[in-house]
């Protein structure tokens, strides 16, 4: 009798002890050990994303990493095309910040406060697909003015043929997105059957000015531009024309020089001025900008961008920014 007693009591204990064990388990996987609280998630493009906040709960809620992909998020916002997961969260230091996970890319919960629970996501967040700097994967500070180059004017065309597109860059910014250069995307073809270039003239922090410049098909982000969803730019300050004193210059087999050359993300960046030199064959630039054209992987697990700074003959100082995997042909 006593022998049984003693297993009985000896089994109840043992139960207990498990189930303060689950317990404690259960609130490591779904208490709030995460550093960073989840705002909002979207998934897809630049061009075509959509909110999965409430399907994030729910995978949350499974207590399980997860791979990227259309089947798992439950939607294909834009088909044929490589899509991506942010997720835009505060950290405890009241700082926001942007993590990017591509498709089949796994995202685990860890980093995330009350992950499992769901008590997250209530639309505190209005940055759009681009974070509130335009600059997914780094920290932010909650203003929208971090760039460093002020926009005086836009002009789309060729040399010989150009116009006045500052407006329609405007109505662009305010879409809070990326976009590619094209007839169709500025509203006007300038000089048909030639290829055509958009470009950014805009004032530096220093005071001096830059140009940037955009080929047909090439990509346009506005992190490095101060004020770009707000628009509060494109007063003037620019008497220069398209940048030349001699029209066509760039037709006229002036030699390309490269200044410099960086690629990667988030200030983690490598300098591949030299590399690009070497790489320049009868006056042109024609490569893609990826991974291997900078050696390895400076930025792992985020969108890359090539920044060049060039100038072609005795023209003026430009700079093009072409995202991973896009192809820069200049001039």
């Amino acid at each position: 009798m006593h022998v049984r007693l003693f297993w009985f009591r000896a089994c109840a204990v043992l139960l207990s002890l498990l189930g303060l064990l689950g317990a404690a388990q259960a609130q490591g996987r779904h208490g709030d050990d995460g550093e960073y609280q989840i705002l909002q998630a979207r998934y897809g493009t630049a061009s075509q994303n959509v909110d999965v906040t409430q399907r994030l709960r729910e995978l949350a809620r499974s207590d399980r990493d997860f791979r990227v992909s259309n089947d798992t998020l439950g939607v294909d916002p834009h088909p044929y095309q490589k899509k991506t997961l942010r997720i835009y969260a505060r950290g405890r230091d009241g700082q926001t910040r942007t993590f990017e996970y591509h498709e089949d890319q796994r995202v685990d919960g860890a980093l995330f406060t009350g992950w499992g629970g769901g008590q997250w996501g209530q639309g505190r967040w209005n940055g759009g697909w681009e974070g509130e700097h335009g600059r997914p994967g780094r920290s932010q500070d909650g203003g929208h003015d971090e760039g460093e180059y002020l926009i005086l004017e836009a002009r789309y065309g060729t040399a010989q043929r150009n116009v006045d597109v500052t407006q329609r860059l405007k109505q662009l910014a305010s879409q809070d997105r990326g976009f590619e250069v094209s007839n169709n995307t500025l509203g006007v073809d300038p000089h048909p059957y030639q290829k055509k270039a958009l470009r950014i003239y805009a004032r530096g922090r220093d005071g001096q000015t830059r140009t940037f410049e955009y080929q047909e098909n090439q990509r346009v982000d506005g992190a490095m531009f101060t004020g770009w969803g707000g628009g509060a730019w494109g007063q003037g300050g620019w008497g220069g024309g398209w940048g030349s004193e001699q029209p066509g210059y760039a037709n006229e087999g002036g030699a390309l020089t490269i200044l410099s050359a960086r690629y990667g993300a988030d200030g983690r960046t490598r300098d591949i001025t030299k590399r690009l030199r070497a790489m320049v064959r009868n006056g042109r630039l024609d490569v893609t900008a990826d991974n291997n054209l900078a050696g390895s992987d400076p930025a792992p697990y985020v969108g890359k961008t090539l920044w060049v700074t060039y100038r072609v003959g005795r023209g003026p100082e430009l700079e093009v920014a072409v995202e991973e995997r896009g192809r820069l042909s200049i001039p």
